[in-house]
């Protein structure tokens, strides 16, 4: 027996989904997360899921975790304290930053400019200079350099960053400055920018190398403690997490390089609708994952999710190999409330979040939540996870109507109204990666996942005119499931300023072949099978004078097919796709990188007994619910009770362990062979 066990931690709660490789079998949970140690949860869940399965943690190869302990570190600003080293005359390189400010019109007049990652205190600058094609100019200074970290090693710095002018065009110093480091301060963590971003713009390169050094204590601390606990609880098999991306990396590899792992929580349910797309023949889908406080979107193109070169968390924008997702602040705890100056419903970003939770969890919740709404509406059923969890309908109620009073309606109007406002800030987050970047979302599904997702996906599906809604199999584990389904991946980055015209294609072609093979003998020593690894490229190309580049992913057969032309020609059409124009400058090469990708998981095809088309097998009982003004009769099904092709009338709910689909009136939904029900206008 081979299985993987993908594990994803939130807020609320820790979701686990275990895959027998060669049966196909699979087996989910959920259990309370622990904020003070997720550990505890964590290993909570292990033990519970096996014991279902019949099997112990030692049976497990492949533990897959996403995680969002390094995203948490910099939102809340409990990274470590970073020691950085510059080159002479760059001291001040992260306070100037880029004159960049966010917002509207004169936002620079209320922004806030956030504090760099490395107090300027604890900015040191050391002689020593390498010229623009990687020439020594000026020896490094090592004299300086003892000096400047025995002073960070009395400041108390907790890792440390080293980033040279020109130091991606040759590390010699910055690796003289590591062997110093490791000799003086042996305790300390440290990051050189030419390896962390071996690419050129020194801010950018600066930046990565500092947020990857300020979450490198707190990522040992984590994965050392999470693999120990694993290790007393029985678990032998390799340990690796999700990287921002939507690839894997070793626990290992996790240490040295967090800064990939700034998205790892959201990348999971983007990798889990990937899967879910494949087996059910869907190519174009964007994703809806409604959790607790907040909902997260993206976009899969032909089966490809749209990823980016930048990693934003907060105010940190750092250069990292992201999933495209956007975040709003609206989710089944989003709270909602009538400001006494404008007497308008709002609806979040503020959270009940878990503690004290929605008013109708019963855990001393005051204040009418999304999750209230749906309570009152009857769109959420008062019995939840299989029937172990009990809703209180009658103080949601009180809730509601407090915001119903404020504005002066009813019940029922003022429940709809949060419903329709949380819908609405799910539809312009849906805009944002699609109309906005140049995609019509009439040409998409959209998949509704995480513990609310399939009770919003019909209505924000029919405000977006993106059909089918899809309420994939587990929706609240999707994340897991993606954790537990994803390959291995890893990349490396070269910088290549040089006009297309004047640029040597097999120069071009040699230098990723050069770094493919870096990247294929990291994933060897991962122990995958040469034969396994799949090899792919990616160049950044802009129009002369332009300050930002398109990535373009390319396969090494079509370059060398194609050459450098298919490749001026394909970023016209994207750049035209972007911003609906092209310009007649020049094209410039900026940078190149090599990816390489482990085996993908080959599950099997996984189909339900098919059906007569009639899901009354399913039914649970009559129910009745708000719609178009008025209390309907509708029916609640129970999922694991369906068929292939059942097809749902609506209004209906279709409940299950771990969420609730809603399929609202004048809609259908039709059950798929894999298990997903696909959501149409009637």
């Amino acid at each position: 027996m081979s299985y993987r066990l993908g594990v994803d931690v939130g807020g609320t709660f820790t979701d686990l989904l275990l895959f027998d490789q060669h049966s196909g079998n699979f087996w989910r949970h959920k259990t309370p997360s622990t904020p003070h140690d997720s550990s505890e949860g964590i290993l909570n869940g292990v033990q519970a899921i096996c014991v279902d399965a019949g099997i112990t943690p030692a049976d497990v190869d492949f533990f897959l975790h996403g995680t969002t302990v390094a995203t948490n570190a910099v939102l809340e600003g409990k990274g470590a304290r970073v020691g950085l080293i510059v080159s002479e005359g760059y001291r001040q390189i992260m306070q100037i930053a880029r004159s960049f400010v966010p917002g509207g019109l004169a936002g620079w007049i209320v922004w806030p400019k956030p504090e760099p990652l490395a107090a300027l205190e604890d900015t040191y600058e050391v002689g020593g200079r390498m010229d623009a094609h990687g020439n020594e100019l000026q020896p490094l200074d090592e004299e300086a350099v003892r000096k400047a970290l025995t002073a960070l090693k009395t400041q108390g710095v907790e890792a440390l960053t080293v980033s040279l002018m020109n130091g991606y065009l040759n590390g010699a110093h910055e690796t003289r400055i590591g062997e110093l480091a490791a000799e003086i301060l042996p305790d300390v963590p440290f990051s050189l920018s030419h390896e962390v971003l071996p690419e050129m713009q020194e801010y950018e390169r600066t930046l990565t190398s500092v947020a990857n050094a300020a979450v490198r204590p707190v990522m040992r601390n984590y994965i050392g403690n999470l693999r120990a606990r694993l290790e007393e609880g029985g678990m032998q098999g390799s340990l690796s997490l999700l990287r921002s991306d939507g690839g894997l990396m070793s626990s290992q590899k996790s240490e040295e390089h967090p800064v990939s792992l700034l998205m790892s929580g959201p990348a999971g349910g983007v990798t889990g609708a990937l899967w879910v797309a494949k087996n059910s023949g869907l190519k174009n889908i964007l994703t809806l994952d409604v959790g607790g406080t907040s909902t997260d979107v993206a976009l899969i193109e032909n089966l490809e999710a749209r990823r980016v070169r930048t990693t934003e968390v907060g105010h940190l924008a750092v250069r990292a190999s992201a999933l495209d997702v956007k975040t709003v602040g609206a989710g089944g705890g989003s709270i909602a409330h009538v400001p006494e100056l404008t007497k308008a419903l709002r609806v979040g970003p503020e959270s009940a979040g878990a503690v004290p939770g929605p008013v109708a969890y019963g855990k001393g919740g005051t204040k009418a939540t999304v999750t209230d709404a749906n309570v009152v509406l009857g769109y959420l059923p008062e019995s939840l996870l299989g029937g172990s969890f009990t809703l209180d309908r009658e103080g949601a109620k009180k809730a509601v109507q407090d915001v119903a009073e404020s504005l002066g309606i009813g019940l029922m109007e003022a429940a709809r109204g949060i419903i329709d406002i949380v819908n609405e800030n799910m539809f312009g987050a849906l805009r944002m990666i699609s109309v906005q970047q140049g995609y019509d979302p009439r040409h998409f599904a959209l998949m509704g996942f995480g513990g609310a997702g399939p009770l919003h996906v019909n209505a924000v599906a029919r405000l977006m005119g993106s059909w089918p809604a899809v309420s994939p199999v587990s929706p609240g584990v999707l994340c897991a499931l993606g954790d537990a389904t994803t390959q291995m991946r890893t990349e490396t980055a070269r910088s290549f300023s040089r006009p297309l015209d004047d640029t040597d294609e097999a120069e071009v072609i040699a230098q990723l072949e050069e770094m493919a093979r870096h990247v294929s003998g990291e994933l060897e020593a991962e122990g995958i099978d040469q034969a396994d690894i799949t090899i792919s490229y990616e160049l950044d190309v802009r129009y002369e004078g332009q300050a930002f580049e398109v990535p373009l992913s390319v396969d090494p057969d079509g370059l060398r097919a194609d050459g450098l032309d298919g490749v001026r020609a394909r970023f016209d059409i994207e750049h035209e796709r972007l911003f609906t124009f092209n310009m007649e400058s020049p094209h410039e090469l900026v940078n190149l990188r090599a990816v390489a990708l482990g085996p993908a998981l080959d599950l099997g095809e996984f189909n339900l007994p098919v059906g007569n088309g009639d899901p009354s097998a399913a039914k649970i009982r009559d129910h009745e619910l708000w719609s178009d003004g008025e209390m309907k009769p509708a029916v609640i099904y129970d999922r694991a009770k369906l068929c292939a092709e059942d097809v749902i009338p609506g209004p209906a709910i279709v409940v299950e362990m771990d969420s609730t689909t809603l399929i609202e009136a004048d809609c259908v939904g039709k059950v798929d062979a894999s298990g997903n029900i696909l959501i149409t206008p009637a």
